[in-house]
Parts: C-alpha cells; sequence; structure tokens
C-alpha cells in the first residue's frame, strides 16, 4: 500500500484525475525523471502546443509539433487541407503523418482530432506517456477566436459542444495522465508536470 503522503502532496494530486493512484504517483516520478517521450492531447484550444513548447524547454526536451508536420508536407494551412479535401481525408493524413514519428526525449503536441486514428494513437502510447489536457467547454469558447480559419475537424452540421462531447471519452480512453487545466496558467501546467511528489511502497 501507499504511503502517507504530506499534505502539500495531497493538495497537488488533487489537479490530477487519474483511477489508478499507484500508476499515477510512479508516473509522475517518471516524467520528472526526464528519461522518455510526452505526448499532449486535447481539444483545440486546450494549450497543447504552448505548454508542450515550455515544457520541452524546462525539461530539456526536443518538440514536434503534429500539425506543423501536415502543414510542412502537404505545403498548405490545415485549414486549407480541410476546405479541399474534406474532414475525413484530414483525419487520414493526420495519421499517416503521426505514424512516421520515431523520436526519443521529446514532448509531442498533437492536433485535436488525433484521437480518431487508432493506429496513430496506439504508436503514441507505445513511444510516450499520453497526458489530456482537459478544459472545459465554456473555457475552451472564450480561448478560441478563429474558430473558422483554425482547421478545426469538424463534420457536416456538427457543432463545437457536439465535437467537445464526441471527443471527451476518446481523449480520456487514451490517456495515462489527466491535467484538469481550465483555470490555470501554461506556465503552472508545466510546473505540475516538473514535480514529482514522495513515491513510497511499503
Amino acid at each position: 500500500m501507499l504511503a502517507l503522503l504530506s499534505s502539500e502532496d495531497q493538495s497537488f494530486l488533487s489537479l490530477f484525475k487519474e483511477p489508478n493512484t499507484k500508476h499515477l504517483f510512479c508516473w509522475t516520478h517518471t516524467l520528472a525523471r526526464n528519461t522518455m517521450n510526452y505526448t499532449l492531447i486535447g481539444m483545440p484550444g486546450s494549450g497543447k502546443s504552448t505548454i508542450g513548447r515550455r515544457m520541452a524547454q524546462e525539461l530539456e526536451l526536443g518538440f514536434v509539433d503534429t500539425d506543423v508536420l501536415i502543414e510542412i508536407s502537404h505545403q498548405n494551412s490545415l485549414q486549407e487541407i480541410l476546405d479541399q479535401h474534406g474532414y475525413l481525408h484530414f483525419r487520414a493524413l493526420e495519421e499517416a503523418e503521426i505514424l512516421k514519428i520515431d523520436v526519443d526525449h521529446h514532448v509531442i503536441s498533437t492536433g485535436g482530432s488525433v484521437i480518431y486514428g487508432e493506429q496513430a494513437m496506439q504508436h503514441l502510447k507505445s513511444m510516450s506517456q499520453v497526458i489530456f489536457l482537459e478544459v472545459e467547454f465554456e473555457e475552451l469558447q472564450q480561448r478560441i477566436d478563429n474558430f473558422h480559419s483554425r482547421g478545426i475537424t469538424l463534420a457536416p452540421e456538427q457543432t463545437f459542444r457536439d465535437l467537445f462531447d464526441e471527443r471527451e471519452p476518446l481523449y480520456r480512453h487514451y490517456a495515462d495522465l489527466i491535467i484538469s487545466s481550465s483555470h490555470i496558467s501554461p506556465e503552472e501546467v508545466v510546473a505540475i508536470l516538473k514535480r514529482s511528489p514522495t513515491c513510497r511502497h511499503v
């Protein structure tokens, strides 16, 4: 069983949402040791790119943004690809691009639709710990001011609320760790990820 934690560590752990507590303790300790890759998933506006860059800098890791990889590979913006080929074609391109990734000691920031590609997610999980940046719907609405040019993969007639409700369980399904980041800054999220509570098994 786990030894008792200090009140400080108990407060720290309240920021996480992970049913397997033992796994959570050991996982955060692994993160602090800086020994592997970390993949960020979440809705558009959850801060994946911003937090990923800061996390990579703080932990002295490389950084990969899969949206940028797609744009470079296809010489078009995400929105242009969506407008020209549709959302299903875009998801296929996204999965193919992610399956090419072969890095070590990197933070990988993904597009919001990555969780529709089962092979892509299994590839990422095989090479990294997957972190879901959970943000409340109302907060996402406030953060996104370029909804129609951002490259969000919506089905016809699908609303942003529909998309949120559809994706939320998929993010949770693939996540090794969930951080509730609605009301904290990117700097605070990175600080949380850098910390490692005492992990002792008795």
